[in-house]
């Protein structure tokens, strides 16, 4: 290990991610950054340099210069099963004054006090997923925060009852909007809970607008049983037995008629 603190600014700074087929070469790149006011001489060491192919592997970065390096990985037959054990590491040092002749005999003749160096590993992706975690971390960040604002804004006002929007008891009008998944969470097994929430709400609403239903048919029962109990007896009465002249199937004329004519034949037969 080095023991001054690497003076460049290296990107990617943990990791080189080369995406498949590796049928063909694969390049990544890598970007070297001078932020300092001297000179820079810059290394690139791999592991395995039979298997990568570096341009340009060394060389002097000016002051607030940058410079790209390509990292090329050479064809292979890729096999998932064997653990990839690749790494890259980038080996600095200030520049002496005046032009380099040599480079390679600087190299040789530097004391190990004054070298910096950075390491990175080779990941290898054959579906070509892999992304650069530094890089997606504030990207992920961003989406988080997004969506717990919007969860925010989207999610119903709950009244006294419990219930979102409406009344206990009440039937259901509309459904409610989905939660958002909390970060942490498994997404892919939301939605089924969701549903099933809101099928288990709906039912229990069901219940208490059938108990509701139910409650009311009792009440109009027994009011109309406590009408019938109050009613006087004699009222009752005379609405249930009508009068011997109202059962009767001849109207009252035809009796005085009748009894006309009795009287009238009961007097001959006594003259």
């Amino acid at each position: 290990m080095s023991k001054l603190e690497q003076v460049l600014k290296i990107e990617p700074s943990i990791e080189l991610s080369f995406k498949g087929p590796f049928t063909e070469v694969v390049t990544a790149d890598l970007r070297l950054t001078n932020p300092s006011d001297k000179r820079v001489c810059f290394k690139v060491k791999t592991t395995a340099p039979k298997r990568y192919c570096v341009r340009p592997n060394s060389g002097v970065i000016e002051p607030k210069q940058d410079i790209t390096v390509a990292v090329m990985l050479q064809p292979f037959e890729y096999d998932p099963n064997e653990k990839n054990k690749h790494k890259f590491m980038v080996q600095t040092m200030f520049a002496p004054d005046g032009k380099i002749e040599n480079q390679e005999q600087l190299w040789k003749e530097v004391s190990p006090d004054k070298l910096m160096d950075s390491k990175l590993k080779c990941v290898l992706d054959p579906t070509g997923n892999s992304v650069n975690q530094t890089a997606v971390a504030p990207v992920k960040e961003e989406k988080v925060r997004a969506v717990k604002q919007e969860a925010v804004k989207t999610e119903p006002p709950q009244t006294p009852g419990g219930q979102a929007g409406g009344q206990s008891g009440s039937p259901v009008s509309q459904v409610p909007s989905q939660k958002v998944a909390s970060p942490g969470e498994p997404v892919s097994r939301k939605p089924d809970a969701d549903v099933k929430s809101l099928q288990e709400e709906i039912q229990k609403l069901r219940d208490e607008n059938s108990v509701v239903k139910e409650s009311e048919a009792r009440l109009r029962k027994l009011a109309y049983k406590e009408t019938v109990s109050s009613t006087p007896h004699n009222y009752q009465d005379a609405q249930q037995s009508p009068s011997p002249m109202a059962t009767s199937a001849f109207p009252p004329y035809v009796y005085l008629i009748a009894c006309l004519i009795i009287g009238v034949l009961i007097g001959k037969i006594l003259l």
